[in-house]
């Protein structure tokens, strides 16, 4: 799934203006790795934004993000961002696997010990709003990058929810969504129109 910038930014919480800020080549957090004009994210990409948001939340300054990722490239690791678990602790940013705990800002390469509390992929909230479950950004809504590209879908089904938000907004009440989708109740359709209000946010210009 290629998403479009506004998308990218629903689903992780940036705003455009911060997608922009963090791709320009001086020293990039991320560079979408679909492509760059238009600009298009992967879903690991939406990951990767996920753990900056989620970072400069913990009070992470984006100095010390770029001083991690400078560090994960000295101890050889050049994955992608988002196969990395990066949990804030203090002021420092550790990369935590299956076998050890590294600190990459405060004492670059130590092993530390820290409580893992990993909340990249679940909602938190932001000083602008409340980012959703990215797996499931509504009750009634799935992302799943083997259905449809990872395109938010109606749960159990392969409908899109901007088809159904779309039929909401055009006066259909949602109980009557399903004489056109039989699969999709009523809560669900709310859901999708939530969605596509939430994601109406992102039309509109927010503080980086």
């Amino acid at each position: 799934m290629a998403y479009k910038t506004r998308m990218a930014a629903a689903l992780s919480g940036a705003s455009i203006r911060q997608l922009a800020y963090w791709r320009r080549p001086a020293g990039p957090i991320l560079v979408p790795e679909v492509s760059a004009r238009p600009v298009r994210y992967s879903f690991r990409d939406v990951v990767a934004l996920r753990t900056t948001v989620y970072l400069r939340q913990e009070q992470i300054s984006l100095q010390r993000i770029r001083r991690a990722l400078e560090t994960l490239a000295e101890l050889g690791e050049f994955g992608h961002l988002s196969q990395y678990r990066l949990v804030a602790q203090g002021n420092s940013v550790v990369l935590v696997d299956a076998e050890e705990t590294v600190d990459l800002v405060g004492r670059p390469g130590q092993r530390v010990t820290t409580v893992l509390m990993a909340a990249v992929l679940r909602s938190f909230p932001t000083d602008a709003t409340v980012v959703p479950d990215l797996l499931r950004p509504r009750q009634n809504l799935l992302i799943d990058p083997e259905i449809r590209g990872g395109h938010p879908v109606v749960s159990g089904t392969r409908v899109p929810f901007d088809l159904i938000a779309g039929l909401v907004r055009s006066g259909v009440p949602a109980a009557e969504i399903a004489d056109y989708y039989p699969a999709v109740n009523a809560p669900a359709a709310h859901d999708a129109a939530d969605f596509a209000g939430y994601l109406d946010r992102f039309n509109r210009r927010r503080p980086a």
